[in-house]
């Protein structure tokens, strides 16, 4: 009887797993067949799989196909790092924006564009320093004989400020520079192409097979620190190494998308509405879901006031604000 009850639960999160990706694909093709021109799935067939040739098929390859796949790996990366900032700190209000290890990727991709803006080259490694520096502060922060959900968002909302503060004394000594660095700022896929889409692939790879790998581990920390230990973790080598992987994804995502703001918040607690906590579902749902909702976010700020394009980190977070409030209403409850 308990083993049908498993294998029914299993069953439905299957099927809503495959909802997702369906979700996901319907978005990828939304994206690529909307703007000013409409495309017809059966004209994106012809020019993508048979060879056909024509003014469209430019449009569709060099423009609409890889800022919409990278539109969805910024969607991958983001919403991976939230769920597993979210375990790692048996926090549901836990995201890289949030928190503040996105705005310390932000902080020294603003130093690369705006001081260094000849060494593009820099923007993955700088964010992934300025990320890792800021996860690293707000873990000593927040540790006090143990992790308190409490204290990583203080800890995390005093950070993101200072490192706020920081970006706006760049933005000021550097004025002459600044439109560079709005859209970073606000976060926009604009012009982005395959160039983006081969920088952020590879950690999009490495960081999804390192969580997928790490969920069994990430469902034990659930339990807490004393019942870990007590199965044999080492919970703090395991909290270390996960914050790493959800910085990796997280910085990736900014140097090619800027700050992006919600992603990691919104997904995984609606990954884990529909599939639960337990790690195993929840990682793929949250990459699902934030490659479909990235890219469908992205695709209206594309078409929403055509021909003015607004960067997709105005819809995120007209979207996210509210479900933010609405969470720490829940909370408070």
């Amino acid at each position: 009887m308990a083993n049908n009850a498993v294998k029914s639960n299993y069953s439905k999160k299957g099927i809503i797993l495959a909802a997702l990706l369906a979700a996901a694909c319907l978005s990828i093709i939304f994206s690529v067949s909307t703007g000013a021109a409409a495309i017809s799935l059966t004209d994106i067939g012809k020019y993508l799989f048979q060879g056909y040739s024509g003014p469209m098929k430019d449009v569709i390859w060099n423009i609409r196909l890889p800022r919409t796949l990278v539109a969805a790996l910024v969607g991958i990366n983001l919403a991976l790092s939230g769920a597993l900032l979210q375990g790692v700190m048996r926090n549901p209000l836990a995201d890289p924006h949030i928190i503040g290890v996105s705005s310390g990727a932000g902080l020294f991709g603003i130093i690369i564009l705006i001081i260094f803006p000849h060494l593009p080259e820099l923007l993955i490694p700088a964010a992934f320093l300025g990320a890792s520096g800021a996860a690293a502060v707000i873990y000593l922060l927040a540790w006090r004989g143990g992790i308190q959900p409490v204290r990583i968002i203080l800890a995390g909302v005093a950070v993101s400020a200072f490192l706020g503060s920081g970006i706006s004394a760049l933005l000021t000594f550097y004025s002459d520079r600044v439109n560079g660095a709005l859209v970073f700022l606000v976060g926009g896929l604009s012009t982005k192409s395959w160039p983006q889409l081969e920088t952020i692939l590879p950690y999009t790879l490495v960081g999804t097979l390192l969580a997928l790998i790490a969920s069994n581990h990430m469902n034990i920390m659930l339990l807490g620190d004393a019942k870990a230990k007590g199965v044999g973790m080492r919970v703090e080598a395991a909290r270390l190494i996960m914050t790493a992987v959800a910085t990796l994804l997280a910085a990736s995502a900014v140097s090619v998308a800027g700050l992006l703001g919600f992603v990691g918040l919104i997904v995984p607690h609606t990954a884990r509405l529909l599939v639960g906590s337990d790690y195993r579902f929840l990682l793929p749902a949250s990459a699902l879901l934030g490659a479909a909702v990235v890219t469908f976010c992205d695709t209206l700020a594309r078409v929403m006031f055509a021909p003015i394009e607004l960067p997709v980190g105005v819809i995120m977070g007209a979207l996210g604000a509210p479900f933010f409030l609405y969470l720490l209403r829940r909370a408070a409850q």
